[in-house]
């Protein structure tokens, strides 16, 4: 799951401790996975749970099932992804069929926007004509003064060595604030220009020639040393570019100043011009503006490395992420060359999504809650968000069970504990309040124009409210996302339409079954709130301490463990997870699990679960776990996502979790000398 800084909050009532069962027995209609919610044909009970509970659960179905050539993973989460995607394309199959007249206005956009996407021959006989003018813009700059400017261009969503946005002040969070970080890299992360491992060598060689001929299609001559140029440059940006760990640190990245301390932090970036492109006033009620900025010690060498490199250099270096940027809209050599290294190097896919369901994702990504009104009025119903509404209260009720009977925590910081998950706002399905579309203008066929029309609607968006309160009601994910997030200035737990569905809840599957899908996800959200960055947000969202020391001393050493115990997994030979990295989503994730079991005791009310087909309902919900989180990954996607992602693959997702929960051992007879079994002493409870 994903955890986003967004901006929406309400409160929840105090909480009872009984939670009551989601349904009463597993319905004769029967569930979509198995009997009772398992595909039990996809374990490999050869494998003992203890060695490798991942594919005990998933063995079968790992090793029968093929990734698919436009994909890099294959499991529960891409298959709910590739039905979403579906029912989208049905959704704008049928604006298709229906009359020029009967359209609304948003309806009208969605489905010119899509044909214009869809319609490559016309993109093709366009070639660079509708970049031109861009591409003419970016090679005229003459001085740094310049390229700074055309580094903040919304419009054309250039690269740069600072990122500049509009986000929510983690401090007063009832404001917005202008917050800016490092940049300037085109690979996922810093390691991969540092590190000098065989397979990271070979990427960045690949890299390499990806950026010369993307200039040579472009028509520059002499690509070759222009894209040594461009690398030599991105390299020097990695080693003064903080690392992944550091930059998830909230208190390390929170260094709020006024603009005049930002232009002496970085003293030889031309700021006025870089601003000015924003379009941000400079000033607020009569005082200077306040920034926000989080690498703040890299902002000074970022600023000496720019004002040292030639004007030329940094020329092609923008027209390169430029053609990067908008290759989805270019004639299909660019598409493909850049397909070619961030799909095939990257991720492992050797083929591209078609060119339909990329239309969809663009719909999502540009127009998603105009998309996502049409997908809710379809696919999902009242009743659904009625449980599902059901199901995040039974796990809240957990979670204050949990709080008030931890052993590590006083009653000081237990009563701001209670209080946080007493004001936790949970959204679910959709928003209360859909974006407004209007302002946004769509010509059909001048598909960079519009997607440049899209972009700068969103920045002038947030650009008109910048001086306003914040607005509560906004959503990060659209309805047909498969995902999940928390938002820590808002305290809330968000979970999209899309996601309240087989495998995560099927409301004919067995209680344990969704405690072990959808109730894990549900308790994962809720753990972010408690995780070693978001328990640094009190109840009201905002970024203070309310912890006594004791506690804190306490929870960091546990965390402490944990990052120990997730550094030791090795998704590939000598690639190792990142500990300190991955630690807010492995909290959440063991977290999340161990309240979904507490969850489901309590469903119980004091009776036995029922035994079916031989297996406890501890057992069900374990494997159910397990399920939900079985993926088949391509060896450069795990490469990827492990060296820049916050998330562990999801084989690790599922072991390290059930080997820190005693019930585990219980339930599956885990016993010493086996592989992943840890000693009582050594396995880690935080919530």
């Amino acid at each position: 799951m994903s955890r986003f800084k967004l901006s929406l909050v309400t409160v929840c009532g105090a909480l009872a401790l009984a939670a009551p069962a989601l349904v009463t027995s597993v319905s004769a209609a029967g569930a979509q996975l198995g009997k009772w919610g398992v595909e039990l044909s996809g374990m490999d009970t050869s494998v003992a749970p203890g060695d490798d509970f991942f594919r005990y659960v998933n063995g079968k179905y790992l090793a029968t099932v093929t990734i698919p050539p436009d994909r890099a993973s294959i499991g529960s989460f891409q298959q709910l992804q590739i039905l979403s995607e579906e029912r989208l394309k049905t959704i704008v199959s049928d604006l298709a069929a229906k009359p020029e007249s009967s359209l609304s206005a948003e309806e009208r956009k969605l489905r010119d926007l899509f044909d214009t996407f869809t319609d490559t021959a016309a993109i093709d006989a366009a070639g660079l004509k509708p970049a031109q003018k861009d591409l003419d813009y970016l090679n005229g700059l003459q001085s740094h003064a310049d390229v700074a400017r055309a580094m903040a261009s919304v419009r054309m969503n250039t690269a740069s060595v600072y990122n500049i946005g509009i986000g929510v002040d983690d401090k007063n969070p009832d404001n917005y604030a202008v917050n800016l970080s490092q940049g300037g890299l085109g690979l996922p992360d810093r390691d991969y220009y540092l590190k000098d491992d065989a397979e990271i060598a070979k990427t960045r060689e690949a890299y390499r020639i990806y950026l010369a001929e993307m200039m040579g299609l472009a028509g520059m001559t002499d690509s070759a040393a222009r894209a040594d140029r461009v690398l030599a440059l991105e390299t020097e940006i990695a080693k003064v570019s903080w690392t992944r760990a550091d930059r998830r640190d909230a208190d390390k990245i929170y260094n709020p100043m006024p603009v005049s301390a930002l232009k002496t932090l970085a003293p030889e970036f031309p700021w006025d011009n870089f601003l000015s492109e924003t379009g941000i006033p400079l000033t607020r009620s009569g005082s200077e503006r306040q920034v926000i900025v989080a690498e703040n010690t890299a902002f000074g060498p970022l600023a000496k490395i720019f004002v040292a490199t030639p004007v030329s250099t940094w020329r092609d270096y923008l027209v390169v992420h430029y053609l990067h940027s908008f290759a989805a809209y270019l004639p299909a050599k660019f598409d493909q060359r850049d397909f070619a290294f961030y799909g095939t190097v990257l991720t492992g896919r050797t083929q591209q999504l078609d060119r339909k369901t990329r239309g969809v994702h663009l719909l999502d990504r540009l127009l998603g809650e105009a998309l996502g009104k049409l997908y809710v009025a379809r696919y999902f119903p009242p009743e659904s968000k009625a449980k599902a509404d059901l199901l995040v209260s039974n796990l809240l009720r957990a979670y204050e069970a949990d709080i008030n009977t931890l052993s590590w925590m006083t009653p000081a910081t237990r009563a701001k504990a209670l209080d946080k998950l007493h004001r936790f706002t949970p959204k679910i399905g959709y928003p209360t309040k859909w974006r407004d579309y209007s302002d946004l203008k769509v010509v059909k066929g001048d598909m960079i124009a519009d997607v440049q029309a899209a972009t700068v609607y969103e920045w002038n968006r947030d650009l008109s409210r910048i001086n306003q309160p914040v607005d509560r009601l906004e959503w990060g994910m659209t309805p047909s996302t498969i995902n999940a997030y928390y938002n820590p200035s808002f305290n809330e737990i968000v979970f999209p339409a899309a996601i309240l569905q087989a495998p995560f809840f099927d409301p004919n599957a067995d209680d344990a079954v969704n405690y072990g899908a959808i109730g894990a996800v549900i308790g994962h959200e809720i753990s972010h709130g408690f995780d070693d960055q978001g328990s640094k947000y009190d109840g009201k969202g905002v970024f203070q301490d309310w912890w006594t020391k004791e506690d804190r001393a306490a929870f960091d050493e546990r965390t402490k463990a944990l990052v120990k115990q997730y550094d030791a997994f090795e998704p590939l030979p000598g690639l190792h997870v990142i500990g300190q990295n991955t630690l807010g989503e492995n909290i959440a994730d063991n977290a999340g699990l161990a309240i979904a079991l507490k969850a489901y005791h309590l469903s119980l009310k004091g009776k036995k679960s029922p035994v079916l087909d031989g297996y406890t309902g501890d057992q069900r919900l374990l494997l159910s776990f397990g399920q939900v989180w079985r993926t088949k990954m391509r060896d450069n996607a795990i490469r990827t996502q492990t060296m820049s992602n916050e998330h562990t693959v999801a084989e690790f997702r599922v072991i390290g979790p059930t080997r820190n929960m005693d019930a585990w051992y219980d339930a599956f007879a885990v016993k010493p000398g086996q592989k992943y079994y840890l000693p009582p002493a050594e396995r880690v409870h935080i919530w």
